[in-house]
């Protein structure tokens, strides 16, 4: 059974969503304070955690900062604060998905069954893939560059993916953002995208202001170009 940890202070918002969930098949583990999260995270094994960023004791986004030095469990935040700031700010610390309040309950199951599903296809791919120092052992969910591993979120593991599955191919915004989300939102668009090829790329390039593994394209979008990535 998929176990997913929910950490949200609102108790009617945890009653009617634990409920929701649980109809789906899943089990909840709930904490109400950042001090209860951070206990319950070293005690349990999940495959999705949903933060809140605003909790009693202090903020989501410091939790999401702490699990992500340790783990690539996919992160989602279902918050109140919608800001561009606060959205860029989750996506760019390592949270796959952002869904601001309020929300529409098919719309955030659909996203939950997404996310599930995108940590489930990379705990079954057996395969390697190696180009331009970049090496992704997909069984294990490694990634390395020149034998030294990478510290990636589960979405830039799967960006890294695509490019390197699509090699010298130029792949669209469209396509990028159809094959990493399958829910159109407001916030899911150009600049989210830009967020993650810049994070990216300040991990993987020699000189990120200068970019040549994964290059843009003007007008077209970007390519995992082998040729000027060779060393």
């Amino acid at each position: 059974m998929k176990r997913i940890f929910f950490v949200e202070d609102d108790l009617s918002l945890i009653n009617g969503l634990t409920f929701a969930i649980q109809k789906q098949g899943y089990e909840v583990t709930v904490a109400r304070t950042s001090l209860e999260a951070e206990t319950l995270w070293l005690d349990g094994k999940y495959h999705l955690v949903i933060l809140d960023v605003s909790l009693p004791d202090g903020s989501g986004f410091d939790l999401c900062r702490k699990i992500r030095q340790t783990s690539k469990v996919p992160i989602m935040f279902l918050t109140a604060a919608d800001e561009e700031t606060d959205i860029i700010m989750g996506l760019d610390i390592g949270a796959d998905d952002y869904i601001t309040k309020p929300f529409k309950l098919a719309i955030f199951l659909s996203r939950v069954h997404a996310l599930l599903r995108r940590g489930s296809d990379f705990d079954q791919s057996c395969k390697e893939l190696s180009s331009n120092g970049i090496t992704l052992h997909l069984m294990k969910g490694e990634g390395y560059k020149n034998g030294e591993p990478l510290d990636l979120t589960s979405n830039e593991y799967r960006l890294l993916c695509m490019f390197m599955e699509n090699p010298d191919v130029v792949l669209s915004s469209e396509q990028i953002l159809s094959s990493l989300w399958d829910c159109n939102e407001n916030y899911i668009d150009n600049k989210t995208l830009t967020v993650y090829i810049r994070r990216l790329r300040m991990k993987i390039e020699d000189e990120p202001g200068e970019p040549k593994k994964i290059v843009t394209v003007r007008g077209m979008g970007y390519k995992w170009n082998t040729m000027g990535g060779r060393r």
